[in-house]
């Protein structure tokens, strides 16, 4: 029997029209996507994306809507599991208090797990910018409908 992982992700958009992503490296391996990641067991979706930020970028945020669920099949890169991906779009409650990098995988010291983000506009976003499938068709659906 496969397993299923089920990821929820934040589409955080600044007022320069500008989108969050965060570059990673783990396992081995360095990849972009969104801000987000797996939900945990006893964990709704909202709740779980609103950890997800205050883990990764130490902000509280507001979920505005649901943008898209993921309708076709995704392996995941990482083990055997079937991805379903869940994206909210979001706002931020206060100020980000973060680093932010012009360049990708520009990782502030050493070690097994690193992450670093960058804001892209919407205007300059392709598929290009992200790894995932599921990500890079969220991304068409953000310049086709943002």
């Amino acid at each position: 029997m496969y397993q299923f992982n089920v990821r929820v992700y934040g589409l955080l958009v600044n007022d320069q029209n500008q989108v969050l992503i965060s570059d990673e490296q783990e396992y081995g391996m360095q990849f972009t996507k969104f801000p987000g990641g797996g939900l945990e067991f006893g964990e709704g979706l909202i709740d779980g994306l609103k950890r997800e930020f205050v883990e990764e970028c130490n902000v509280e945020v507001d979920v505005i809507s649901h943008f898209y669920t993921t309708d076709f099949f995704v392996k995941s890169a990482f083990n055997d599991s079937q991805i379903i991906s869940v994206y909210y779009l979001v706002k931020n409650l206060s100020p980000l208090n973060l680093m932010f990098k012009n360049v990708r995988f520009d990782f502030d010291g050493e070690g097994e797990i690193l992450q670093s983000f960058r804001w892209i506009g919407l205007d300059k976003l392709s598929e290009e910018d992200v790894t995932f499938p599921t990500d890079k068709y969220v991304v068409k659906l953000l310049i086709n409908n943002l």
